[in-house]
């Protein structure tokens, strides 16, 4: 099945707007909490380990709503333009700073974070969900997510070298967020619209498939290669939420704006990360598989990631080397996370005989938004428990040596458990082949 060019180009703008609001959260959102709207590091942990106990029930509701869904665009375009508007206004409105108390402003945070994330998940669990359903064929699949993380890197890129600077153009920083915010929020809304009405639906479930949610739950959450990419998912993004929580602590109170700028560490960084994306997934995985290719970068991104430990804060050259060698290292592995789950829908047709590719995705969607939630939610108690103050002009040895571990060892051994959960992925290459060949063969009859 093959999908146009221009179809991926407009499929990839909604990663596009799914990346505006999420490298915002995984970046900016704990410090946004403790710098700007004045609550402590601890409380804004708790907001946003608070989220996952809704996400626990929507984002399996997100996933049986979509796959039961029935118009002429198919189930999950309709899911990814209706919440458009709806997210992208939400997202607006989580980066607005209200001159009230510290409880009143907690209670903002926390219902502002609370239904954003229950609009992130009826938006992007369908909008994941149409991606492993656009081709059946497992170099049209990995192009797919290759043009998408495209598209997320560029965003990626906007996020974390211009926010900073187009905040830093407003003399109060509470108004620098909301306008800066409210420009992503626009954009995030015209690029999911765009995305919606673009993609095409071309897989359905086997016409015979009864609808039954038990079957649908046994018939996914008992299969092997679900359960490894549901803990791979989540360790990895609380490892990404850790990382990139504590890299904006540790690039504000650790390492000078003469030695490295934040924005000019985030700029090289993405920029190998791009030429990274766009070059090398295809390759590695047409000559050593899916699986593969991701255990190995993914265990030299934990290499790398431990190196910022022996790298002193006051080399400039070697925070970039690192940071260099660390984006070339996870860039290969960020379209095929998605492209493997696509092959996991496939699995599970392959062995049960049933489809239900919504609620696949839906509980890599929860994995996804419970890792970034309790990722810095532990970034938030590590620097309350090592005494972090915000209003202070620096900080103190113990809170300079947690931000220090945040950014080196803990993360790097938080990677090496994904390692570890790939090992039990069973899909090789030869079995993606052979799944392929026979799901084919059955559409066919």
């Amino acid at each position: 099945m093959k999908v146009p060019f221009a179809e991926k180009v407009g499929y990839s703008l909604g990663d596009g707007a799914a990346n505006l609001v999420f490298q915002l959260m995984m970046m900016f959102q704990l410090m946004f909490y403790t710098d700007v709207l004045g609550i402590g590091a601890g409380a804004a942990g708790l907001i946003l380990l608070g989220a996952r106990v809704l996400d626990a029930f929507i984002d399996p509701l997100a996933g049986i709503l979509s796959d039961r869904t029935h118009t002429k665009w198919g189930k999950y375009r309709p899911w990814v333009v209706g919440t458009a508007i709806p997210f992208a206004v939400v997202f607006a409105l989580s980066y607005l700073s209200p001159d009230w108390g510290v409880r009143a402003k907690t209670a903002w945070a926390a219902g502002t974070y609370a239904l954003l994330m229950a609009l992130y998940s009826f938006n992007n669990t369908p909008y994941s969900s149409l991606g492993g359903v656009m081709t059946d064929e497992g170099r049209e699949r990995t192009s797919v997510a290759t043009v998408r993380f495209v598209a997320a890197t560029v965003a990626t890129i906007v996020v974390q070298v211009a926010t900073l600077p187009l905040v830093k153009c407003f003399d109060d920083p509470r108004t620098g967020w909301g306008v800066t915010v409210g420009i992503y929020a626009v954009f995030a809304a015209v690029m999911l619209l765009v995305s919606g009405f673009v993609a095409k639906e071309r897989i359905a479930p086997p016409a015979t498939q009864r609808k039954s949610l038990g079957e649908d739950m046994k018939s996914v959450l008992g299969d092997a290669p679900w359960r490894a990419m549901f803990v791979l998912t989540l360790f990895l993004f609380v490892t990404l939420a850790l990382w990139g929580s504590a890299s904006a602590y540790y690039f504000k109170y650790a390492v000078s704006e003469e030695t490295l700028g934040f924005s000019l560490f985030n700029g090289v960084g993405q920029g190998i990360t791009f030429v990274a994306v766009v070059t090398l997934p295809g390759i590695l995985s047409d000559r050593f598989g899916k699986k593969t290719t991701y255990l190995v970068c993914l265990a030299l991104t934990a290499v790398f990631t431990a190196g910022f430990y022996f790298v002193p804060a006051t080399s400039r050259y070697g925070l970039l080397a690192m940071g260099a060698l660390k984006s070339l290292a996870y860039a290969p592995t960020i379209p095929l996370l998605w492209a493997m789950m696509g092959d996991v829908a496939d699995h599970g047709e392959w062995v049960s005989g049933r489809r239900a590719t919504g609620f696949v995705f839906a509980g890599i969607v929860f994995a996804l938004k419970a890792g970034l939630g309790l990722g810095g939610a532990v970034c938030g108690w590590i620097l309350g428990a090592a005494g972090f103050d915000p209003e202070a002009a620096s900080q103190t040895a113990e809170a300079q040596q947690a931000i220090r571990l945040s950014v080196s060892l803990i993360p790097a051994a938080l990677f090496a458990v994904g390692c570890v959960a790939l090992l039990f992925y069973p899909i090789s290459k030869r079995t993606e082949r052979e799944m392929q060949l026979e799901l084919n063969a059955r559409r066919s009859k």
